[in-house]
């Protein structure tokens, strides 16, 4: 067998290492080099490939001891961060079910009877998921356009009344402390209750999707916190939109109801027992997220097409019937609630949060010589989008670096909105673009310095909701807007969106996206119209549309979904071609950055790519995987299982149960695969050998006892196994997975990858031509490979 070289053990590390790791732990990284970030490499001996029972007792009192009189160190002023790390805190989720005898026992109980109830509860808890999105939705947007409303009455009324005697300082000093007010509470449940729901929700739920457990990102309290802070930062005149943060509450319904049950209010509802699994849960967040998208933009087929673009690993055709179901109720439910809300209730007009209107194909059609325009307003939007992104990108690092407290972050949240505001009441102020009242539909006219019977139209921009100022740009007739005021808010707005994206705050980017796309796409149309002599294909709206999807294309980089969504919110099939002509292009001028990646990439999130890095055919599995692995005995002493489970510089998930004389020191092949949570449970209820011998177990064990536990199974530490006990024996065969998934050692990296990455696995176990296990890959050994500047490269590994 040949030595290996690698950088950090997959299994324990030696106790040097160790304590330097948990040095570098207890600063406060988000993404960081500690002393024991990464260790040094060092040549394994065959014989430490495998370790079966080898660890010293535990004293678990000792451990928790240790832990609660650790003193805290105090937070430093800047926290050193390198992106090229991959943090080991986050855990994987497993997409392959255990095929253990409890499972296959349970499968063949099922008749086809059961198996219909099954399928007939999967379509039940879809349509649950899709009605309370609908209403979460319903309730944001109603909560936002009174509260919103009431504050533009205010700044409006104050601003009139001190414009006719003078003093418009204490006017903006009341929009800035409204604003700020505002969004300090949005900010400050964010970061002191739960983080997790800062930002759209985007990133983190495609690392969900993708197989990665991110902690908290599908709770209760998560939604709770996500609901209230977008409607706050939407109403502080933040530079967002409340569509995107749509998403991430979809997804935290559909894995709350798929499971009958709420560990955040500790209340079982005792239905739907059989999808307390991560596969079945997987499948309804996706579900979840599509209807998020669905009652943002009312965009079913846009929703389905965005689960299956961004998220979902494993894919079937049931499944997008399944989804595509939850979607339809949910932009129906939302338009239903809406409609009689807006005191028409059968008129459904409004399939989604953000509605672009119609676009009529006889006034505002495209000729065959507007493409090569469309294709440059891509070009455009894909640098603008590669300018925010990088832009974006110094601006998170700073934020890792200096603002990681919590309480300078509500600081830094109230100053952008103190700044917003400031920048709106200085640009309305500076503006002397005024139009006619009569005939417009504009919800909060300001007259300011214009004349009686016109109003100030730059104030329009910033006196509306981010939605209606995007439809407002789309559908208001020529002339409704000065070149000079578009240009002045598309850089201003521009660079505030840019400052607001990664606050801690629950806000999304795509409102901003397209209302600073549409701006630029007008200013272009009216540019276009004037060289054009006024000719009448050269339409303002049409060319706001296209912005739109160029500025939103270039920065998110999604092509087939947004296409759909875009297609769906405008209502017209006639513009499919030139929107998918401008995101294509935007996509590929701009690729080098995409948004939620970089994002991804900045949490150091193991995040799996639909393919393996193109360079990577020369790396095989003896490489790639991490040694020496922790085995089990098929029948294993207890006092072992509690030594391994408790030892804190390993943490292993999985471990492979193997056959072993316990007279030689010569391993037996592989026999199956066992996880840490089954042997958490099997130790809660004490499934010992002896205690079976003497009928001291009360009742065989079932696979409602294992998921009963899902998804908090309790820590190690909490069990109590006394020194009897710890000599008793466990067998392992009815619980562990008899048939795990393996690949031979020489295995090339692509290959591993794709099995991987495919059946969305969480272990996968390397063997040699004898069938002994050699190593482990686990998704951290693949994801650290990746396509740099200078060919693969390899990330290091970090406590973070």
């Amino acid at each position: 067998m040949a030595n290996v070289a690698k950088k950090v053990s997959w299994s324990g590390r030696d106790r040097d290492d160790d304590e330097d790791g948990r040095a570098g732990e207890t600063t406060p990284l988000l993404n960081g080099t500690g002393p024991g970030a990464a260790g040094s490499g060092r040549q394994l001996t065959p014989s430490s490939f495998l370790r079966i029972g080898q660890l010293s007792n535990v004293d678990l009192n000792e451990d928790i001891h240790e832990l609660e009189t650790e003193v805290p160190r105090q937070r430093p002023n800047e926290i050193p961060h390198n992106e090229k790390l991959l943090s080991l805190k986050y855990e994987s989720l497993d997409y392959d079910n255990s095929e253990n005898q409890l499972f296959l026992e349970e499968e063949r109980r099922i008749n086809h009877a059961a198996f219909r109830t099954v399928e007939i509860k999967r379509w039940v808890i879809c349509a649950m998921i899709g009605i309370l999105t609908g209403l979460v939705a319903c309730f944001i947007d109603i909560v936002v356009e009174n509260l919103a409303g009431l504050k533009y009455r205010v700044v409006k009324d104050n601003i009139d009344k001190f414009t006719a005697k003078g003093g418009l300082s204490f006017s903006l000093l009341l929009w800035a402390t409204l604003n700020a007010s505002v969004v300090m509470v949005g900010s400050l449940i964010v970061a002191f209750i739960e983080p997790v729901a800062a930002g759209s929700g985007i990133p983190q739920i495609k690392c969900y999707l993708n197989g990665v457990k991110i902690p908290h990102v599908v709770r209760l309290k998560t939604l709770v916190i996500k609901v209230c802070g977008v409607i706050l930062s939407v109403v502080g005149g933040l530079a967002v939109g409340k569509e995107g943060p749509m998403i991430h509450s979809g997804s935290v319904i559909a894995a709350g109801i798929s499971q009958g049950r709420s560990t955040s209010l500790k209340r079982d509802f005792k239905i739907f027992e059989y999808f307390r699994r991560d596969t079945e849960k997987r499948d309804f967040v996706s579900a979840g997220a599509a209807a998020g998208v669905s009652a943002a933009f009312g965009a079913p087929v846009g929703g389905v097409l965005f689960s299956l673009e961004e998220g979902a690993s494993f894919w079937n055709q049931f499944l997008t019937w399944r989804i595509f179901f939850a979607s339809m109720i949910s932009t129906f439910t939302l338009n239903s609630v809406l409609s009689v809300y807006h005191g028409n209730a059968w008129d459904l007009s409004s399939p989604g949060l953000i509605n672009f209107g119609r676009f009529d194909s006889e006034k505002m059609g495209y000729t065959i010589q507007e493409i090569p325009i469309f294709i440059f307003m891509g070009v455009v939007g894909g640098i603008l989008g590669a300018l925010f992104n990088a832009l974006n990108y110094w601006l998170t690092m700073f934020r890792i670096r200096y603002i990681h407290r919590p309480c300078l972050q509500v600081v830094e949240a109230m100053l952008v909105a103190a700044v917003t505001a400031t920048v709106g009441f200085v640009m309305i102020y500076c503006s002397r673009d005024c139009q006619p009242i009569q005939g417009s539909s504009v919800a909060y006219p300001l007259q300011l310095f214009c004349a009686d019977g016109e109003y100030n139209s730059m104030a329009t921009a910033f006196f509306n909701t981010p939605e209606k100022s995007v439809v407002n740009l789309f559908h208001d007739p020529p002339g409704s807007y000065n070149p000079m005021t578009l240009g002045m808010f598309t850089l201003m707005y521009f660079f505030l969106a840019c400052w607001t994206y990664g606050l801690t705050v629950s806000a999304g980017v795509f409102i901003p996206s397209l209302l600073i796309g549409a701006a630029w796409g007008r200013l272009f149309g009216i540019s276009l119209s004037y060289l054009t002599k006024g000719s009448i294909w050269a339409d303002p709206g049409k060319y706001a549309l296209m912005g739109a999807a160029a500025q939103l294309g270039g920065i998110v980089r999604m092509t087939l979904s947004l296409t759909v969504i875009m297609m769906e919110a405008t209502g017209n099939v006639t513009y499919g071609f030139p929107i998918m002509l401008v995101l294509m292009t935007a996509k590929i001028v701009g690729d080098y950055f995409g948004l939620y990646d970089m994002h991804i990439q900045l949490q150091s999130v193991p995040f799996l790519h639909w393919e393996a890095p193109v360079t990577s055919h020369s790396l095989t599995a003896r490489e790639v995987m991490s040694t020496p692995v922790t085995c089990l005995r098929r029948i294993e002493r207890v006092g072992t299982v509690v030594d391994i489970l408790s030892d804190t510089s390993s943490n292993h998930n999985g471990f492979p149960v193997v056959e072993s004389n316990p007279d030689t020191t010569q391993v037996a092949g592989l026999r199956g695969l066992i996880l840490r949570s089954q042997l958490i449970v099997l130790l809660k209820h004490k499934v010992f050998v002896e205690r079976a011998n003497r009928s001291l177990v009360q009742r065989r064990l079932k696979l409602k006892d294992f998921r009963d536990a899902y998804p908090r199974f309790p820590p190690i530490q909490s069990i109590h196994v006394s020194q009897d006990e710890r000599e008793c024996m466990i067998d392992l065969s009815e619980f562990m997975n008899p048939s795990p998934y393996t690949v031979p050692q020489e295995a090339s990296l692509p290959r591993v990858f794709k099995l991987f990455r495919a059946l969305g696995l969480r272990h996968l176990v390397v063997v040699d031509n004898r069938n002994e296990v050699v190593g482990m890959v686990t998704r951290k050994d693949l994801a650290r490979y990746r396509l740099g500047k200078e060919g693969l490269e390899e990330l290091s590994l970090a406590q973070t």
